[in-house]
């Protein structure tokens, strides 16, 4: 935790507790604080080893069913089917292991790029003169003196000694979207004279001492985050194979004690048994599931979309909540001028003129590091505002919140005092009566009320040069206890420094003493408002997200008025606005914008929305989103998101883009679809071949197949259900959320593959009345045969479109190639295959049709195919 000093201390005393001073530290001190303290970076991220990542792959619940039907396989001395499994096992955690590892790197390759200096003011030794040098920000130390500018990032957590004009961006650690003012209290209240690491500078400039570094600071703080929970692939994944789990500590025990009770078998059927486990189990999952999203991750990666996670490629094509931030993701962090309005209300062009003027000259004349944003917009809306010529101005400033020019028009040689700045501070400086500043104070928080920025102008006339250079001093010192406080540093014209010299000698006395009473006051000409200027893509993303049915909702700091206006511009329903401190559940489910969110607001939003059941995901690039992305089921940032959020987010998009978002949901939908086509016919298949496993091993005297051909049946198999991952995605998979549901994938299984069962006992009843000569080997061979040649036929329409791509073409024709032409070759003695009479292939195939046309008449009538799960 970063040191901050109590209420009391002055700056001098901040320098004296930290053994430091104006002059800055010596290089000897410096050095040793360096070796005390260590360098000024953010804890690394500790890159996972691969003996490690390939541990971690293994928790996995399918791998896990699959090494205890290894090891089980093993103990029986079934090597070829324990071989296969291992085999397979391997394969899927190195296709894991890798697609992660590659993620890392590129994420390693963005930390690479973030490199800074700072300008530091340190001493050759004691009595040397102080010195400014750039160094880098890692050998930063605890009291070190630094300069800060417009545009540079704080490099470390530190106490303002002298600050002029400065403001900062700190949404990345507090979520405020606004620019914060910032001062150089002598007696410190609250945490304005305190700046933190990660927040910028957005104007003015500093001088300021180190009071914390590296882990000590603020910013490396916000990397204690809650600990991610389940995603919505770990709990889907974990239904599945419980239900897996259960059916096969039923089904094997049972085979084995009915073929003891009717067959007089004991250990001598546990072969079978073994077989009908690894029959029931779908041994490649792991592998057609890494496979296809780590084929989504590596398209992505050519958009420059990085998928640090690979199970959260699926998460993100499920989720049907996405919870973003307003700005910079559906603004520009820019404004735009949106309306000129008199003290009445009503439309006045004269606000945006005096505006402008002010603008104009206030930029001109005093020159500012960067320009205000909010200036810039007004000068890109206003007209010419005539022939005005600028004398004097003072830029913004924080602590007064307004900026003052004085000009001289062309009508009569008239001097005018324009002052422009917040509403408060402007009206406390006309001259108006109590009902007057009651009314424009009502009508500007009615456009504050309709979302907007509200700046109030005002002007004052007069005909001598001498009076009106009073009145802009009084406009600009009325309310400081000094005419000249808040003036030290500013960027100053040559003639308001002069202006300045005469009126130095009579400070204490103020200028007010010296105006006559109609000089004091300003006229209120009106208001101009401003928005934030809407992201160009914004509008449509969230058009293409709703037709995705995807629900967006806002999570911002901002005022809520403020958040709701830029959501209906980008044509975003707006069903309720609520306010994240007095949320309820019930407010929560209608919102579609949630105002005023401090990081931990964000993160028990996200939480609730997942605990009512779903799919949440979260862009975001702060550090303050970080607690928010860790508890939601998939985080999302952008490549300029700072290092800690990076780390904790599970996509990293090339820019902050909803356009970029839903790319990334369409590659996890593709990716999820194919899974759940490959878990819908595997398992119906092999649910429909284990229960005809079981019939016959009841029914018939002998084995109904071999324990080596149910092995190749189900590596014939598993080899062309590979090619589901490069299967080409039905479009309904791509409308709405997909995700793996366990009770929809065993309804499918259950219906079709009772079916499944049907056609193999229906082949049964051919084989025994065809190929009752020919024995057991031929009745193996036959059945053999058919079921290589349905699984060929399931696998083409037992999907949820009739496109068939060219791997999974090329992979089902050769799966009935094999069935067809592997009992004709040398190698079917191997596997106890015999040639079958060519009458016996035309049973078969009449069987294998009359299936085929079964499957079509049935989806064509029900749809059930295509259904989703």
């Amino acid at each position: 935790m970063a040191w901050a000093p109590e209420g009391g201390d002055t700056r001098f005393g901040a320098l004296r507790l930290l053994e430091s001073g104006p002059r800055g530290l010596t290089e000897a001190q410096a050095e040793r604080r360096l070796l005390a303290h260590g360098e000024n970076v953010v804890p690394a991220h500790r890159p996972v080893s691969w003996p490690r990542r390939l541990a971690r792959s293994l928790r996995d619940p399918f791998t896990m069913v699959l090494l205890a039907l290894g090891v089980v396989s093993a103990l029986i001395a079934s090597w070829g089917t324990a071989g296969v499994i291992v085999l397979l096992v391997a394969a899927s955690c190195l296709l894991r292991s890798n697609g992660e590892h590659r993620a890392d790197r590129s994420t390693a390759a963005l930390r690479e790029l973030v490199a800074s200096t700072v300008t530091v003011r340190r001493r050759p030794h004691e009595e040397a003169a102080p010195r400014e040098r750039e160094i880098p920000v890692d050998e930063l130390v605890p009291g070190d003196v630094i300069k800060l500018g417009p545009g540079d990032v704080v490099p470390a957590d530190v106490r303002l000694l002298r600050a002029s004009g400065l403001t900062v961006h700190q949404a990345a650690l507090t979520g405020e979207s606004e620019p914060v003012p910032k001062q150089a209290h002598d007696l410190p209240e609250g945490t304005d004279h305190l700046l933190w690491q990660g927040s910028s500078v957005a104007s003015g400039t500093a001088t300021a001492v180190v009071t914390a570094t590296g882990a000590a600071t603020l910013y490396a703080g916000a990397q204690q985050a809650p600990a991610r929970k389940p995603s919505a692939f770990d709990r889907s994944v974990n239904g599945i194979s419980w239900i897996l789990v259960r059916v096969m500590l039923v089904i094997p025990p049972v085979a084995l004690v009915a073929n003891a009770l009717l067959h007089g078998k004991g250990l001598e059927a546990l072969p079978f048994a073994v077989a009908v486990a690894v029959g029931l189990t779908p041994e490649m999952l792991p592998v057609v599931v890494t496979t296809a999203l780590a084929r989504g991750a590596a398209l992505l990666a050519r958009d420059g979309v990085i998928v640090k996670r690979l199970p959260a490629l699926h998460d993100v094509g499920a989720i049907d909540v996405l919870c973003v931030d307003k700005t910079g993701t559906l603004t520009q962090d820019r404004p735009v001028l949106s309306g000129s309005v008199g003290p009445d209300g009503r439309a006045d062009p004269a606000a945006l003129r005096w505006a402008a003027v002010n603008s104009f000259w206030t930029l001109h004349l005093t020159d500012p590091p960067t320009p205000d944003p909010l200036d810039e917009a007004i000068l890109d809306a206003a007209p010419d505002p005539g022939d005005v010529e600028g004398l004097r101005a003072t830029p913004f400033d924080p602590t007064r919140k307004l900026s003052c020019a004085l000009v001289r028009t062309d009508d009569a040689a008239a001097y005018v005092v324009v002052v422009k700045g917040a509403v408060e501070a402007v009206l406390d400086r006309c001259a108006m009566s109590a009902a007057e500043r009651g009314r424009a104070a009502e009508v500007a928080r009615a456009l504050a009320g309709a979302g907007a920025r509200v700046l109030a102008v005002a002007t004052a006339e007069s005909t001598t040069e001498r009076t009106a250079e009073r009145m802009a001093e009084h406009a600009v010192s009325r309310t400081a206890e000094h005419p000249l406080e808040g003036r030290a540093g500013h960027a100053l014209s040559g003639a308001a420094e002069r202006m300045l010299e005469g009126r130095a000698g009579r400070a204490g006395e103020g200028i007010r003493d010296h105006l006559p009473d109609e000089e004091r006051g300003l006229r209120l000409v009106g208001f101009v408002t401003l928005v934030d200027a809407l992201s160009p893509e914004a509008a449509g993303a969230l058009a293409v997200l709703a037709g995705r049915e995807i629900t967006v909702k806002v999570l911002t700091g901002d005022h809520p008025a403020t958040a709701a206006r830029v959501c209906r511009d980008l044509g975003l329903k707006v069903e309720a606005v609520a306010d994240a401190a007095s949320l309820t559940p019930q407010a929560l489910e209608r919102a579609t914008v949630i105002a005023r969110c401090t990081p931990e607001d964000k993160a028990r939003v996200v939480t609730a929305l997942r605990e009512a059941g779903h799919t949440v995901g979260f862009l975001g690039d702060g550090s303050n989103d970080r607690p928010a992305m860790r508890v939601a089921d998939v985080g999302i940032c952008p490549r300029s998101a700072v290092d800690v959020t990076r780390e904790a987010a599970d996509i990293v998009l090339a820019a902050k883009d909803l356009t970029a978002v839903d790319q990334a949901v369409l590659a996890g939908r593709r990716s999820t679809g194919n899974i759940i086509t490959y878990l819908r016919i595997a398992l119906s298949s092999n649910v429909g071949n284990v229960i005809a496993m079981l019939a016959a091993g009841l029914a018939f005297p002998f084995l109904p197949m071999l324990p080596i051909q149910v092995l190749l049946q189900n590596v014939c198999f598993d080899a062309a259900q590979l090619s589901f991952a490069f299967d080409r995605a039905a479009p309904a998979t791509l409308r709405r959320p997909l995700r793996l549901r366990p009770n929809g994938i065993v309804r499918f299984i259950v219906g079709f593959g009772v079916l499944n069962a049907l056609v193999d006992l229906a082949t049964f009843a051919v084989l025994t009345w065809g190929v009752r000569a020919a024995g057991q080997p031929a009745f193996h061979t036959g059945w053999f045969i058919e079921n290589l040649l349905t699984q060929a036929v399931v696998m083409l329409l037992l999907r949820p479109t009739i496109q068939v791509s060219r791997p999974l073409g090329l992979a089902a024709g050769a799966l009935a190639v094999v069935g067809l032409l592997l009992p004709l070759s040398p190698l079917a003695g191997v596997f106890g295959l015999v040639a079958l009479p060519a009458a016996s292939y035309a049973w078969l195939l009449l069987v294998v049709v009359l299936y085929g046309g079964g499957l079509l008449a049935i989806n064509r009538r029900t749809g059930w195919i295509a259904e989703r799960s």
